[in-house]
């Protein structure tokens, strides 16, 4: 759709005369993609059927469903994609802060450093960005160890929490005073006898696999790049163990 103005009455006979040649056609699911410059069409679209879809910061998604039958228009992205990083040194001490505000602030509870995954960012990258902006170590990712699905969560989202471990690469920490009220190297004993740790049911299964993993007794699953058979983009297939693989680095 263009940028350039136009007369929301004329948008209006245009896209009813459209919406008849469509249903004509036996056309389902029509989508307008509005920029953020065109915000007055918005009401005569919604007055035409149109519903929203999706939103970004330059752009109104609508749809309509035309026929008389299911409406199987794909929904929304449905979750929303956050990683927790387990980061151990050689001394089995742990990367720790607390935060300034949320659900943490004043409590005084050590946790991990915890962000979103931004658009378009590996879980991997994420890990180590958050580490670095939080604490200032340079860290390298190692494994991801688990994860938790949860629902309703923000924007009534589903949420997906990675945890992840990494290696730090550097030992000095620079805390972000931004968001961070305090951060430390930690034993890890000292971290998991927390009593929030060992009062909530998941923080508990978190430290135990952690635990798990730092006496050799858990194996997560690493970061293998591929590429399929539908494209050439190079997507990141999180595997556990060593597999050796055949056929062409093509396949599905």
């Amino acid at each position: 759709m263009t940028n350039e103005p136009l007369d929301p009455s004329v948008f209006a006979s245009l896209l009813r005369s459209s919406l008849s040649h469509w249903r004509q056609q036996g056309k389902k699911g029509v989508w307008i993609k509005l920029p953020i410059e065109l915000v007055m069409l918005v009401e005569p679209a919604v007055k035409e059927g149109f519903i929203y879809h999706h939103a970004e910061p330059k752009y109104l998604m609508l749809v309509s469903w035309l026929p008389e039958t299911a409406n199987t228009i794909p929904a929304n992205a449905t979750h929303r994609v956050g990683i927790g990083a387990f980061v151990v040194n050689e001394r089995n001490e742990v990367l720790v802060v607390q935060e300034k505000s949320g659900r943490f602030r004043g409590t005084g509870v050590w946790k991990f450093p915890t962000g979103v995954v931004d658009e378009g960012e590996d879980i991997s990258d994420a890990a180590v960005r958050e580490v670095k902006e939080e604490t200032g170590v340079n860290a390298k990712f190692v494994e991801l160890l688990a994860f938790r699905q949860s629902h309703k969560s923000f924007f009534d989202k589903s949420d997906l929490f990675f945890v992840c471990m990494l290696q730090p690469l550097s030992h000095d920490i620079q805390m972000q005073e931004r968001e961070i009220e305090a951060a430390q190297w930690m034993p890890f004993e000292q971290y998991a006898a927390q009593p929030f740790v060992q009062g909530h049911d998941l923080l508990r299964y978190i430290s135990d696999i952690c635990s798990a993993k730092m006496e050799g007794r858990y194996t997560g699953f690493s970061p293998v790049p591929t590429v399929t058979g539908f494209s050439a983009k190079k997507t990141y297939l999180y595997m556990n163990g060593n597999v050796r693989t055949t056929g062409s680095s093509n396949d599905p």
